[in-house]
């Protein structure tokens, strides 16, 4: 192993495997970290020590354990998380087999695949910075283990960077021009994109958003094309929920989601924008309330709720264009159907906030009345709009109504939301973002996992439903500037709030913006982004974007193989003078007579001249003729081509 592959290699061959592998460390159980670093540390020292290989049976015994250590940390050997654990631990355990070439080359592409892996957690721009280093560092290694002699690091390091500095134009290529078929071309593991969410979820339970404000995350960004909606009008409607436990609220019947949505009728002007969404697994889609049923991307559509869905989980980032009306109607009628499904609460639960519902009913007052008189009560009341609210036992609407009137934008709708039922008026409860700070450099707004928001809808008779946000009654700052200006000083705010300065301000604007501009044209340059940019060359259609790709492929790699094969091709000048003595140096080197490569005109003439005397007259005439149209300024050169052409082997 030693006479194929020097100390030397294998020690950046272990480095390079460590600059791989890194990123991963966060992922994998601690046990495999460690074991992974503690491998490759020995094989660099037992490289050093020249100490043997283990035996056959250990190496099965040790792969072996590593598989049943994969398997008990998380239940099977696949998908995006397992799999990726195995992976990196069998590529580790691949360095206690080195015998040769093969294993070596092994290796290198076991190292190249790590490498993919990465863009399964993330793909941010940091994140291909990175592997571009990872690819660069791997190539050179590829480069120099097909030598047997340890090269100059700056030598191999040229090499394996002018490889894949070629590579790019047909990276770019392949980029823009291959098809972006709707879904990936492969089957992704089932827990692909796990780890990316927006932060909102299919239920809702006090504490699930307050946690969200911990956040600082980006949920989404967007691009007003005209006109930007006030601050207290920016509600993004996401999953809408009509069935309560007692204390989760969760979507009923979820198989009925795709029936047909009540009717919108628009009351004012319409409002476009481009959102940009973070992947969250789940199929629905956010939207300024109320987006337009006429104007939904090509996948998507409206289901009974009025809840945007798309036909497939949004596992990758996302960019659309929408029509919302901030003005409209929705759902002027009821069926008793949908009215029993909007008034159903949990039998003998929370029965003191039934019982002062009912009371408000008993006083003659019509819906309209019993929601303001709701809406007093949180104002007039002391009632807290606090991040940190207490535990609440089995029957929490009551518990938070009458005793720890202490809560978070949940606990406001949620007990909204049973006091309208228990009067009973048609109400859900829709989860979503409220807000959205402007960027500041660009001309978009960035809405954070910091936005989440809770409200309710009740339904109104000639009315239809009508948005209701109780936390506004509380807390008005909160829909009127942020969730900075809401929270109590006394409580103190998030980290990632408290610590914000003018100069990080500052500076994360800039890095958003340029995080935004990566995700519109590299990240969401899917199917409909193509088709639009390709257009513009009337290279919509499928065959067209083939066609292209198969023309500028070859004609690159026609390009890269000539500019590679350059360097065996006999070399031409533009300079007459060695254009001439090259000519004669061919007819020499026939006669068996080669110029070495230190040797000069005047020294190479006197040499050939010693062996053969006849020439020497003819070759002397040339060199001197070659040197002066060479070196001396104003020198003729019809003189040399006189020389050359009289000069005879034969």
């Amino acid at each position: 192993m030693t006479e194929y592959l020097p100390l030397a290699t294998l020690l950046r061959l272990l480095a390079v495997l460590v600059l791989v592998w890194s990123p991963h460390v966060v992922r994998l159980p601690v046990w495999e970290s460690v074991f992974i670093l503690g491998l490759i540390g020995w094989r660099g020292l037992a490289a050093y020590k020249q100490w043997r290989m283990p035996p056959t049976w250990i190496k099965l015994l040790i792969t072996l354990l590593a598989a049943g250590g994969v398997m008990a940390s998380y239940g099977r050997v696949s998908g995006q998380h397992a799999g990726t654990a195995l992976l990196c631990i069998m590529g580790a355990l691949k360095l206690l087999e080195f015998k040769g070439r093969r294993d070596v080359m092994v290796m290198l592409f076991l190292m190249y695949f790590m490498q993919i892996t990465h863009f399964l957690f993330s793909q941010e721009i940091w994140t291909i910075a990175y592997l571009l280093v990872c690819v660069v560092a791997t190539t050179t290694l590829l480069v120099e283990c097909q030598h047997r002699g340890a090269l100059p690091l700056r030598v191999s390091l040229r090499s394996g960077g002018a490889m894949v500095l070629q590579a790019l134009p047909l990276m770019l290529l392949l980029f823009v021009l291959f098809p972006r078929l709707p879904g990936p071309l492969w089957g992704l593991p089932a827990d692909a994109g796990a780890t990316a969410r927006t932060g909102l979820s299919d239920r809702m339970a006090p504490g699930d958003i307050a946690s969200l404000i911990e956040s600082e995350e980006v949920a989404f960004r967007v691009e007003f094309f005209g006109a930007v909606p006030p601050q207290t009008a920016r509600y993004w409607r996401g999953p809408v929920f009509d069935h309560f436990d007692g204390r989760t609220w969760e979507e009923g019947f979820p198989q009925l989601r795709t029936q047909a949505p009540p009717a919108v009728q628009p009351l004012d002007g319409p409002i476009r924008y481009a959102l940009t969404l973070e992947p969250h697994r789940s199929r629905w889609l956010l939207a300024l309330d109320m987006p337009a049923p006429t104007a939904l991307p090509r996948d998507a559509f409206l289901g009974r709720e009025a809840q945007l869905l798309t036909a497939k989980p949004v596992n990758e980032r996302r960019r659309y264009e929408l029509t919302s009306y901030l003005d409209y109607r929705l759902g002027a009628r009821l069926t008793e159907r949908e009215r029993a499904r909007y008034l159903r609460l949990p039998r003998d639960s929370n029965p003191r906030t039934q019982a002062l519902a009912a009371q408000w009913r008993t006083r003659g007052a019509d819906d309209a009345a019993v929601v303001r008189t709701a809406l007093q009560m949180f104002r007039d009341e002391p009632f807290v709009y606090t991040l940190r609210p207490p535990t609440l036992g089995a029957n929490g609407v009551d518990q938070f109504l009458f005793e720890t009137r202490r809560g978070f934008c949940e606990h406001y709708s949620s007990a909204f939301t049973v006091l309208m039922r228990a009067a009973g008026i048609p109400a859900r409860v829709v989860t979503g973002y409220q807000g959205g700070q402007p960027n500041g450099i660009g001309d978009y707004y960035v809405v954070r996992q910091s936005d989440a928001h809770a409200w309710s809808e009740v339904w109104l008779e000639e009315r239809g439903w009508v948005r209701i946000d109780p936390t506004a009654a509380v807390a008005p700052s909160r829909i009127e500037q942020s969730i900075a200006a809401a929270i109590p000083a006394a409580e103190g705010l998030p980290g990632y709030l408290s610590a914000r300065t003018q100069l990080r301000f500052y500076l994360e604007a800039r890095w958003d913006w340029l995080n935004a501009q990566w995700n519109g044209l590299v990240l969401a340059y899917g199917p409909e982004l193509q088709r639009e940019f390709l257009g513009r060359f009337g290279l919509a259609d499928l065959r067209s974007m083939i066609l292209a790709l198969t023309f500028g492929g070859t004609a690159l790699l026609a390009l890269m193989g000539l500019f590679t094969l350059r360097r065996f091709l006999p070399a031409h000048s533009e300079d007459a003078p060695l254009r001439h003595w090259r000519r004669m140096t061919r007819r020499l080197a026939r006669a068996g007579f080669p110029q070495r490569p230190d040797e000069g005109p005047l020294d190479y003439a006197a040499r050939v001249a010693a062996v053969r005397p006849e020439w020497a007259g003819r070759l002397q005439a040339v060199a001197r003729a070659y040197v002066g149209s060479r070196y001396l300024e104003n020198a003729p050169v019809d003189e040399l081509a006189r020389a050359v052409r009289r000069f005879r082997t034969t």
